[in-house]
């Protein structure tokens, strides 16, 4: 379950809610997004933090561990992105030792 090919997750997704932040911290510094790439990597912005993600793929879900900073501070993490029947994108990201979110994003 690694192998990119046939995940329908790969692409670029717009955060537009989730269940820890508002809209306005959401898109604090630049639009949230999370991108999921063909390489086994990804990225994500959420206010004011941004990270890299190491990607593990299965056909509508993508699991991963995270690096990152948060206003400078180093922070990381795990989760998984499960693509909807909507077409929508519901991410969930933890914090290790502190936050878990649930976010909801649409394709870019």
């Amino acid at each position: 379950m690694s192998a990119s090919a046939g995940c329908q997750m790969i692409g670029r997704w717009r955060i537009v809610e989730a269940d820890l932040w508002d809209r306005d911290y959401l898109d604090l510094v630049e639009p949230a997004y999370a991108t999921f790439n063909e390489d086994g990597r990804g990225e994500f912005a959420i206010g004011v933090v941004n990270a890299t993600m190491e990607l593990e793929y299965a056909r509508r879900i993508v699991f991963f561990t995270w690096v990152g900073f948060d206003e400078g501070d180093e922070v990381s993490g795990s989760g998984s992105a499960e693509l909807g029947d909507d077409g929508t994108v519901e991410i969930e990201i933890s914090f290790e030792d502190g936050d878990d979110a649930v976010l909801k994003a649409r394709r870019a």
